[in-house]
Protein backbone atom coordinates (compact mmCIF):
# COMPACT_ATOMS: atom_id res chain seq x y z
CA UNK A 1 0.00 0.00 0.00
CA UNK A 2 3.02 2.50 1.07
CA UNK A 3 5.00 1.84 -1.79
CA UNK A 4 1.54 2.49 -4.15
CA UNK A 5 0.84 5.61 -2.54
CA UNK A 6 4.70 6.70 -3.35
CA UNK A 7 4.66 5.73 -6.97
CA UNK A 8 1.34 8.04 -7.16
CA UNK A 9 2.63 10.72 -5.42
CA UNK A 10 6.16 10.41 -8.05
CA UNK A 11 3.63 10.42 -10.58
CA UNK A 12 1.71 13.64 -9.30
CA UNK A 13 5.60 15.28 -8.81
CA UNK A 14 6.20 14.38 -12.43
CA UNK A 15 3.11 15.59 -14.16
CA UNK A 16 3.36 18.99 -12.36
CA UNK A 17 7.57 19.52 -13.30
CA UNK A 18 6.14 18.98 -16.82
CA UNK A 19 3.58 21.76 -16.67
CA UNK A 20 5.37 24.12 -14.79
CA UNK A 21 7.23 26.60 -16.99
CA UNK A 22 11.29 25.45 -17.15
CA UNK A 23 12.32 29.09 -15.95
CA UNK A 24 15.97 30.64 -17.41
CA UNK A 25 17.70 27.87 -15.84
CA UNK A 26 15.49 25.37 -17.59
CA UNK A 27 15.57 27.51 -21.08
CA UNK A 28 19.69 27.47 -20.40
CA UNK A 29 19.93 23.58 -20.36
CA UNK A 30 17.75 22.87 -22.51
CA UNK A 31 19.18 25.10 -25.35
CA UNK A 32 22.76 24.61 -24.32
CA UNK A 33 22.30 20.62 -24.75
CA UNK A 34 20.22 20.78 -28.07
CA UNK A 35 22.15 23.62 -29.79
CA UNK A 36 25.03 26.10 -29.29
CA UNK A 37 24.45 28.11 -26.35
CA UNK A 38 21.54 30.72 -26.11
CA UNK A 39 21.56 34.41 -26.23
CA UNK A 40 19.54 36.29 -23.32
CA UNK A 41 15.97 36.66 -26.10
CA UNK A 42 16.75 32.76 -26.66
CA UNK A 43 16.37 31.88 -23.08
CA UNK A 44 13.66 35.09 -22.41
CA UNK A 45 11.64 33.26 -25.04
CA UNK A 46 11.85 29.63 -23.99
CA UNK A 47 11.59 30.10 -20.09
CA UNK A 48 7.53 30.85 -19.76
CA UNK A 49 7.23 27.61 -21.31
CA UNK A 50 6.92 23.68 -19.95
CA UNK A 51 8.67 21.29 -21.09
CA UNK A 52 6.66 19.89 -23.81
CA UNK A 53 5.81 22.80 -25.46
CA UNK A 54 9.73 23.98 -25.64
CA UNK A 55 11.05 20.65 -26.62
CA UNK A 56 8.45 20.63 -29.35
CA UNK A 57 9.11 24.42 -30.62
CA UNK A 58 12.31 23.39 -31.10
CA UNK A 59 11.62 20.43 -32.94
CA UNK A 60 9.11 22.07 -34.97
CA UNK A 61 11.67 24.99 -35.90
CA UNK A 62 14.25 22.39 -37.34
CA UNK A 63 15.40 23.02 -41.27
CA UNK A 64 16.82 20.27 -43.63
CA UNK A 65 18.99 22.88 -45.60
CA UNK A 66 21.57 25.68 -44.21
CA UNK A 67 20.76 29.43 -44.31
CA UNK A 68 23.55 30.20 -45.34
CA UNK A 69 24.98 29.86 -48.96
CA UNK A 70 28.00 27.73 -49.22
CA UNK A 71 31.49 29.00 -50.27
CA UNK A 72 31.37 29.59 -54.19
CA UNK A 73 33.88 27.10 -54.85
CA UNK A 74 31.56 24.41 -53.89
CA UNK A 75 29.68 24.99 -57.50
CA UNK A 76 33.48 24.30 -59.39
CA UNK A 77 33.49 21.07 -61.43
CA UNK A 78 34.73 18.45 -59.30
CA UNK A 79 38.76 17.79 -60.02
CA UNK A 80 38.69 14.01 -60.80
CA UNK A 81 41.09 12.01 -59.45
CA UNK A 82 43.38 10.70 -62.08
CA UNK A 83 44.14 14.17 -62.96
CA UNK A 84 45.47 14.83 -60.08
CA UNK A 85 47.57 11.95 -59.89
CA UNK A 86 48.67 12.99 -63.00
CA UNK A 87 50.00 16.88 -62.19
CA UNK A 88 53.60 17.13 -61.95
CA UNK A 89 55.13 18.00 -58.74
CA UNK A 90 54.66 21.91 -58.51
CA UNK A 91 50.88 21.58 -60.00
CA UNK A 92 50.37 18.92 -57.08
CA UNK A 93 51.42 21.42 -54.51
CA UNK A 94 49.43 24.55 -55.70
CA UNK A 95 46.25 22.13 -55.82
CA UNK A 96 47.42 21.19 -52.36
CA UNK A 97 47.48 24.60 -51.24
CA UNK A 98 44.12 25.15 -52.54
CA UNK A 99 42.10 22.67 -50.93
CA UNK A 100 43.48 24.10 -47.85
CA UNK A 101 42.28 27.01 -48.48
CA UNK A 102 39.08 25.55 -49.11
CA UNK A 103 38.79 23.44 -46.36
CA UNK A 104 39.80 26.19 -44.15
CA UNK A 105 36.45 28.49 -46.01
CA UNK A 106 34.26 25.15 -45.77
CA UNK A 107 35.19 25.15 -41.70
CA UNK A 108 34.40 28.47 -41.21
CA UNK A 109 31.18 28.57 -43.05
CA UNK A 110 29.74 25.84 -41.34
CA UNK A 111 30.95 27.52 -37.92
CA UNK A 112 28.90 30.69 -38.92
CA UNK A 113 25.89 28.59 -39.52
CA UNK A 114 26.01 26.71 -36.28
CA UNK A 115 26.75 30.62 -34.78
CA UNK A 116 23.92 32.66 -36.77
CA UNK A 117 21.12 29.50 -37.71
CA UNK A 118 17.60 29.92 -35.87
CA UNK A 119 17.35 25.90 -35.79
CA UNK A 120 20.96 24.98 -33.66
CA UNK A 121 19.45 21.31 -33.38
CA UNK A 122 19.58 20.98 -36.63
CA UNK A 123 23.18 21.54 -36.52
CA UNK A 124 23.70 19.56 -33.55
CA UNK A 125 22.34 17.31 -35.21
CA UNK A 126 24.82 17.67 -38.15
CA UNK A 127 27.47 17.82 -36.29
CA UNK A 128 26.34 14.45 -34.47
CA UNK A 129 26.12 12.53 -38.10
CA UNK A 130 29.53 13.93 -39.18
CA UNK A 131 31.15 12.21 -36.02
CA UNK A 132 28.84 8.79 -36.39
CA UNK A 133 29.56 8.64 -39.80
CA UNK A 134 33.49 9.94 -39.55
CA UNK A 135 34.87 11.46 -42.78
CA UNK A 136 38.19 13.61 -43.41
CA UNK A 137 39.07 15.82 -45.93
CA UNK A 138 42.69 14.52 -45.50
CA UNK A 139 41.59 11.63 -47.26
CA UNK A 140 38.44 12.78 -49.55
CA UNK A 141 40.50 15.71 -51.00
CA UNK A 142 37.42 17.53 -52.32
CA UNK A 143 35.70 19.80 -50.58
CA UNK A 144 32.90 19.60 -52.65
CA UNK A 145 32.71 16.11 -51.93
CA UNK A 146 33.24 16.99 -48.47
CA UNK A 147 29.87 19.58 -48.58
CA UNK A 148 27.42 17.50 -50.49
CA UNK A 149 28.04 14.94 -47.64
CA UNK A 150 27.68 17.86 -45.28
CA UNK A 151 24.37 18.78 -47.08
CA UNK A 152 23.16 14.41 -46.84
CA UNK A 153 23.65 15.04 -42.96
CA UNK A 154 21.49 18.05 -42.31
CA UNK A 155 18.75 17.49 -45.05
CA UNK A 156 18.60 13.81 -42.77
CA UNK A 157 19.45 15.23 -39.67
CA UNK A 158 16.00 14.86 -37.67
CA UNK A 159 14.85 13.04 -40.59
CA UNK A 160 15.23 8.73 -40.91
CA UNK A 161 17.91 7.22 -39.79
CA UNK A 162 17.00 4.20 -42.29
CA UNK A 163 16.92 6.60 -45.53
CA UNK A 164 20.25 8.30 -44.07
CA UNK A 165 22.27 5.05 -43.40
CA UNK A 166 20.97 3.70 -47.34
CA UNK A 167 22.28 6.97 -48.21
CA UNK A 168 25.22 6.78 -46.86
CA UNK A 169 26.10 4.10 -48.59
CA UNK A 170 26.33 6.15 -51.63
CA UNK A 171 27.96 9.02 -50.42
CA UNK A 172 30.89 9.90 -52.71
CA UNK A 173 32.72 10.82 -49.93
CA UNK A 174 32.52 7.88 -47.79
CA UNK A 175 32.72 5.81 -50.98
CA UNK A 176 36.79 7.52 -51.03
CA UNK A 177 37.31 7.29 -46.90
CA UNK A 178 36.06 3.58 -46.84
CA UNK A 179 37.74 2.53 -49.78
CA UNK A 180 34.14 1.21 -51.35
CA UNK A 181 34.62 2.99 -54.51
CA UNK A 182 36.94 0.36 -56.34
CA UNK A 183 35.14 -2.62 -54.29
CA UNK A 184 34.55 -4.76 -56.75
CA UNK A 185 34.10 -8.73 -56.87
CA UNK A 186 37.21 -9.66 -57.93
CA UNK A 187 38.48 -8.42 -54.86
CA UNK A 188 35.91 -7.46 -52.01
CA UNK A 189 36.93 -4.51 -50.19
CA UNK A 190 36.22 -5.13 -46.29
CA UNK A 191 36.36 -1.66 -44.87
CA UNK A 192 33.01 -0.24 -45.70
CA UNK A 193 31.17 -3.66 -44.24
CA UNK A 194 33.07 -3.39 -41.26
CA UNK A 195 32.44 0.09 -40.19
CA UNK A 196 29.03 -0.16 -40.90
CA UNK A 197 28.86 -2.94 -38.68
CA UNK A 198 30.93 -1.54 -35.77
CA UNK A 199 30.58 2.03 -36.12
CA UNK A 200 27.07 2.47 -38.01
CA UNK A 201 24.97 0.26 -36.48
CA UNK A 202 25.63 -2.93 -34.59
CA UNK A 203 28.31 -1.86 -32.31
CA UNK A 204 31.61 -4.39 -31.89
CA UNK A 205 30.87 -8.08 -30.59
CA UNK A 206 27.57 -8.59 -32.49
CA UNK A 207 28.86 -9.78 -35.90
CA UNK A 208 30.93 -11.96 -37.16
CA UNK A 209 34.39 -12.16 -39.36
CA UNK A 210 32.51 -14.35 -42.03
CA UNK A 211 29.61 -11.65 -41.79
CA UNK A 212 31.93 -8.85 -42.76
CA UNK A 213 33.47 -10.85 -45.68
CA UNK A 214 30.05 -11.60 -46.99
CA UNK A 215 28.58 -8.11 -46.63
CA UNK A 216 32.33 -6.89 -48.67
CA UNK A 217 30.54 -9.19 -51.37
CA UNK A 218 26.93 -7.41 -51.18
CA UNK A 219 28.39 -3.92 -51.11
CA UNK A 220 30.35 -4.43 -54.45
CA UNK A 221 29.65 -2.59 -57.74
CA UNK A 222 28.70 0.65 -55.44
CA UNK A 223 31.06 3.28 -56.84
CA UNK A 224 31.67 6.65 -58.36
CA UNK A 225 31.80 8.33 -62.11
CA UNK A 226 35.41 8.79 -62.17
CA UNK A 227 34.61 12.65 -63.73
CA UNK A 228 31.48 13.99 -61.61
CA UNK A 229 32.24 12.10 -58.77
CA UNK A 230 28.71 11.69 -58.02
CA UNK A 231 27.26 7.89 -57.32
CA UNK A 232 27.39 4.96 -60.03
CA UNK A 233 26.49 1.95 -59.69
CA UNK A 234 28.78 -0.70 -61.74
CA UNK A 235 26.58 -3.94 -62.54
CA UNK A 236 29.86 -5.39 -63.73
CA UNK A 237 31.73 -4.97 -60.35
CA UNK A 238 29.08 -6.51 -58.57
CA UNK A 239 28.93 -9.96 -56.89
CA UNK A 240 25.37 -11.48 -57.36
CA UNK A 241 26.30 -14.87 -56.15
CA UNK A 242 24.55 -15.89 -52.57
CA UNK A 243 26.02 -14.55 -49.16
CA UNK A 244 24.98 -15.46 -45.71
CA UNK A 245 24.55 -12.29 -43.07
CA UNK A 246 23.94 -12.32 -39.79
CA UNK A 247 22.12 -15.74 -40.46
CA UNK A 248 20.48 -14.74 -43.45
CA UNK A 249 21.31 -16.24 -46.97
CA UNK A 250 20.56 -14.42 -50.20
CA UNK A 251 21.35 -12.72 -53.44
CA UNK A 252 21.79 -9.77 -51.49
CA UNK A 253 23.25 -6.71 -52.28
CA UNK A 254 24.23 -3.61 -50.52
CA UNK A 255 20.56 -2.01 -49.78
CA UNK A 256 19.82 -5.88 -48.20
CA UNK A 257 22.66 -5.54 -45.76
CA UNK A 258 21.36 -2.70 -44.61
CA UNK A 259 18.03 -3.42 -43.97
CA UNK A 260 19.12 -6.64 -42.49
CA UNK A 261 21.10 -4.03 -39.99
CA UNK A 262 18.09 -2.09 -39.41
CA UNK A 263 16.43 -5.15 -38.82
CA UNK A 264 17.98 -5.97 -35.65
CA UNK A 265 17.56 -4.72 -31.97
CA UNK A 266 21.28 -3.69 -31.72
CA UNK A 267 21.52 -0.94 -34.15
CA UNK A 268 18.52 1.03 -32.40
CA UNK A 269 20.05 0.42 -29.09
CA UNK A 270 23.46 1.12 -30.28
CA UNK A 271 22.36 4.58 -31.89
CA UNK A 272 20.19 5.02 -29.21
CA UNK A 273 23.22 5.24 -26.33
CA UNK A 274 25.21 7.37 -28.59
CA UNK A 275 22.37 9.99 -28.10
CA UNK A 276 22.00 9.39 -24.83
CA UNK A 277 25.31 10.06 -24.12
CA UNK A 278 25.10 13.37 -26.19
CA UNK A 279 21.81 14.68 -24.69
CA UNK A 280 21.34 13.50 -21.53
CA UNK A 281 24.48 12.23 -19.28
CA UNK A 282 27.64 10.19 -19.39
CA UNK A 283 25.63 7.32 -17.46
CA UNK A 284 23.01 5.69 -19.87
CA UNK A 285 20.17 4.16 -18.46
CA UNK A 286 20.27 0.96 -19.65
CA UNK A 287 16.56 -0.12 -19.19
CA UNK A 288 15.62 3.22 -20.39
CA UNK A 289 17.84 3.14 -23.85
CA UNK A 290 16.58 -0.42 -24.58
CA UNK A 291 12.58 1.25 -24.10
CA UNK A 292 13.54 4.29 -26.32
CA UNK A 293 15.55 2.02 -29.18
CA UNK A 294 12.55 -0.38 -29.23
CA UNK A 295 9.69 2.43 -29.71
CA UNK A 296 12.20 3.95 -32.70
CA UNK A 297 12.82 0.88 -34.35
CA UNK A 298 9.07 0.53 -34.50
CA UNK A 299 8.53 4.01 -35.99
CA UNK A 300 10.77 3.15 -39.21
CA UNK A 301 13.78 5.11 -37.36
CA UNK A 302 12.22 8.25 -37.69
CA UNK A 303 14.24 10.70 -35.51
CA UNK A 304 12.06 13.44 -34.10
CA UNK A 305 9.87 11.45 -32.03
CA UNK A 306 13.26 9.92 -30.36
CA UNK A 307 14.99 13.17 -29.92
CA UNK A 308 11.18 14.37 -28.29
CA UNK A 309 11.60 11.32 -25.97
CA UNK A 310 15.09 11.62 -24.63
CA UNK A 311 14.64 15.61 -24.35
CA UNK A 312 11.07 15.26 -22.07
CA UNK A 313 13.05 12.43 -20.51
CA UNK A 314 13.08 12.71 -16.47
CA UNK A 315 16.62 12.12 -16.53
CA UNK A 316 17.28 15.08 -18.91
CA UNK A 317 15.89 17.43 -16.74
CA UNK A 318 17.29 15.77 -13.30
CA UNK A 319 19.10 17.96 -11.43
CA UNK A 320 22.10 15.47 -11.20
CA UNK A 321 22.66 15.49 -15.34
CA UNK A 322 23.11 19.55 -15.71
CA UNK A 323 26.76 20.22 -15.83
CA UNK A 324 27.83 16.62 -16.87
CA UNK A 325 28.65 16.66 -20.28
CA UNK A 326 32.29 18.64 -21.67
CA UNK A 327 32.00 20.66 -24.03
CA UNK A 328 33.22 19.58 -27.28
CA UNK A 329 35.88 22.52 -28.40
CA UNK A 330 33.21 23.22 -31.91
CA UNK A 331 30.25 23.41 -28.70
CA UNK A 332 32.57 25.96 -26.55
CA UNK A 333 33.85 27.60 -29.23
CA UNK A 334 30.31 28.19 -31.29
CA UNK A 335 28.52 28.14 -27.76
CA UNK A 336 30.19 31.48 -26.41
CA UNK A 337 29.79 33.22 -29.70
CA UNK A 338 26.19 32.51 -29.95
CA UNK A 339 25.48 33.28 -25.90
CA UNK A 340 27.18 36.60 -25.81
CA UNK A 341 26.05 37.34 -29.92
CA UNK A 342 29.53 37.83 -30.68
CA UNK A 343 29.44 38.13 -34.59
CA UNK A 344 33.13 38.42 -35.68
CA UNK A 345 33.72 39.12 -40.00
CA UNK A 346 36.76 36.75 -39.80
CA UNK A 347 35.91 33.13 -37.95
CA UNK A 348 39.40 31.84 -38.99
CA UNK A 349 40.94 32.23 -35.84
CA UNK A 350 37.70 30.52 -34.32
CA UNK A 351 38.35 27.62 -37.06
CA UNK A 352 41.68 27.19 -35.94
CA UNK A 353 40.82 27.02 -32.02
CA UNK A 354 38.56 24.13 -32.77
CA UNK A 355 41.28 22.85 -34.06
CA UNK A 356 43.93 23.19 -31.62
CA UNK A 357 41.52 22.14 -29.12
CA UNK A 358 41.23 18.60 -30.62
CA UNK A 359 38.12 19.23 -33.06
CA UNK A 360 39.37 20.21 -36.49
CA UNK A 361 35.78 20.16 -38.72
CA UNK A 362 35.79 17.95 -41.47
CA UNK A 363 38.69 16.42 -39.94
CA UNK A 364 38.40 13.80 -37.35
CA UNK A 365 40.79 11.86 -36.29
CA UNK A 366 40.11 8.51 -37.78
CA UNK A 367 36.68 6.02 -38.31
CA UNK A 368 35.92 6.19 -34.65
CA UNK A 369 35.27 10.11 -34.94
CA UNK A 370 35.99 12.26 -31.71
CA UNK A 371 35.83 10.10 -28.58
CA UNK A 372 34.64 12.75 -27.13
CA UNK A 373 33.53 13.63 -23.06
CA UNK A 374 36.38 13.95 -20.48
CA UNK A 375 38.67 13.10 -22.93
CA UNK A 376 38.41 16.53 -24.70
CA UNK A 377 40.22 17.65 -21.02
CA UNK A 378 43.86 17.76 -20.24
CA UNK A 379 46.39 20.12 -19.04
CA UNK A 380 47.17 21.57 -22.25
CA UNK A 381 43.72 21.75 -24.36
CA UNK A 382 42.28 23.19 -20.22
CA UNK A 383 44.78 26.14 -20.58
CA UNK A 384 44.34 26.50 -24.27
CA UNK A 385 40.20 26.66 -23.62
CA UNK A 386 41.05 29.28 -21.02
CA UNK A 387 43.26 31.39 -23.45
CA UNK A 388 41.01 31.14 -26.18
CA UNK A 389 38.10 32.87 -23.68
CA UNK A 390 40.05 35.27 -22.52
CA UNK A 391 41.32 36.64 -26.15
CA UNK A 392 37.35 36.46 -27.08
CA UNK A 393 36.23 38.55 -24.06
CA UNK A 394 39.44 40.96 -24.58
CA UNK A 395 38.64 42.66 -28.00
CA UNK A 396 38.48 43.83 -31.41
CA UNK A 397 35.41 43.23 -32.81
CA UNK A 398 34.03 41.64 -30.10
CA UNK A 399 34.77 43.83 -27.89
CA UNK A 400 33.29 46.60 -29.73
CA UNK A 401 29.77 44.71 -30.78
CA UNK A 402 29.48 44.23 -26.98
CA UNK A 403 29.54 47.90 -25.78
CA UNK A 404 26.94 48.68 -28.26
CA UNK A 405 24.79 46.79 -26.50
CA UNK A 406 22.83 47.96 -23.77
CA UNK A 407 23.49 45.77 -21.20
CA UNK A 408 27.15 45.66 -21.87
CA UNK A 409 28.15 46.23 -18.16
CA UNK A 410 25.96 43.00 -17.10
CA UNK A 411 27.41 41.05 -19.78
CA UNK A 412 30.85 42.14 -19.41
CA UNK A 413 30.24 41.27 -15.80
CA UNK A 414 28.86 37.83 -16.82
CA UNK A 415 32.22 37.38 -19.07
CA UNK A 416 34.63 37.69 -16.58
CA UNK A 417 33.17 35.09 -14.34
CA UNK A 418 32.38 32.75 -17.16
CA UNK A 419 35.83 32.68 -18.09
CA UNK A 420 37.15 32.25 -14.03
CA UNK A 421 34.60 29.75 -13.26
CA UNK A 422 35.54 25.77 -14.51
CA UNK A 423 32.03 25.33 -15.04
CA UNK A 424 32.10 26.83 -18.61
CA UNK A 425 33.37 23.69 -19.56
CA UNK A 426 30.37 21.80 -19.11
CA UNK A 427 26.74 21.74 -20.39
Amino acid sequence: MLKALLAALASVVALAAHAAAIGEEGARHLLGRAGFGASPAEVAAYAPLDRETAVDRLLAGTHREAGLAPPAFIAEPFQPYYRLRAMDAEARKAAQKELFRQGLALREWWLREMILTDSPLTERMTLFWHNHFATSQQKVRSSQLMYRQNALLRREALGSFARLLHSIARDPAMLVWLDNAGNRKQAPNENFAREVMELFTLGEGHYTEQDVKEAARAFTGMSLDRDTGEYRWRPMWHDGGEKTVLGKTGRFDGDDVIDLLLARPETAEFVTTKLWLEFVSPTPDAREVKRLAAAWRASGYEMKPLLRALLLDEAFWAPESRERLVKSPVDLVAGTLRSYEMRPMDLRPAVVACAALGQNLFGPPNVKGWPGGERWIDASTLLGRKQWLERTFRGGDNLAAMRAMDDYEARADRAREWVSDARYQLK
